[in-house]
């Protein structure tokens, strides 16, 4: 049963993998950087800032920033401990996944960071912010990344599914313990 779910994840991979085009192949490659997010972060702690000053922003960037920190370990536990070819070095199907500009990561990746670490952010920032069109953006943006790792060939699907619940639930996590931290008592002070 798991060599069936196995192989239906390669296959997945294969029909979802593959190059739309040199203009998206730059497009991936930079969606899946973590340089060109900046702004949005930067625009995110911002509102934060905005919303609850200086110490609510600290508290955020204190309980968001050990649930990245989380996502990124429990990440690199699975790829050390239950280690899982990526696709660009699985020697299954290597000769047919579509890679760009030469870039085959590191050798495995069970559980995708990229998706974990996404939907940590998403999470936590759409339950902070309850705006219906920020969290359609956000869990676009979040998506987005996540696919970015399949059209590179990074990742397959299963290991996406892995890092998406992981981070939905560690930005969930995440946002209970700065509401019951943070929200909860500055609520209590006022009449």
């Amino acid at each position: 049963m798991w060599q069936d779910l196995l192989h239906a994840d390669q296959q997945l991979l294969l029909a979802l993998n593959g190059s739309w085009g040199t203009g998206w192949d730059t497009f991936f490659y930079w969606i899946s950087s973590k340089v060109i997010w900046i702004p949005l972060y930067a625009a995110i702690l911002w509102v934060v800032w905005r919303q609850n000053g200086w110490k609510g922003l600290l508290w955020m960037l204190l309980c968001l920033g050990i649930a990245i920190i989380a996502a990124d370990q429990i990440c690199n536990f699975f790829k050390h401990y239950v280690p899982k070819f990526r696709p660009s070095h699985n020697p299954d199907i290597q000769a047919w996944v579509h890679i760009v500009r030469d870039y085959r990561g590191g050798l495995y990746g069970t559980v995708s960071a990229h998706a974990a670490i996404s939907f940590t952010i998403a999470t936590f920032s759409s339950l902070l912010f309850r705006k219906r069109w920020y969290t359609l953006m956000i869990y676009a943006w979040a998506i987005l990344v996540a696919y970015s790792r399949i059209y590179l060939g990074m990742h397959f699907p299963l290991d996406l599914l892995f890092g998406t619940l992981l981070g939905l639930m560690l930005g969930a996590l995440s946002f209970r313990a700065f509401r019951r931290i943070y929200l909860r008592p500055a609520k209590n002070t006022h009449p």
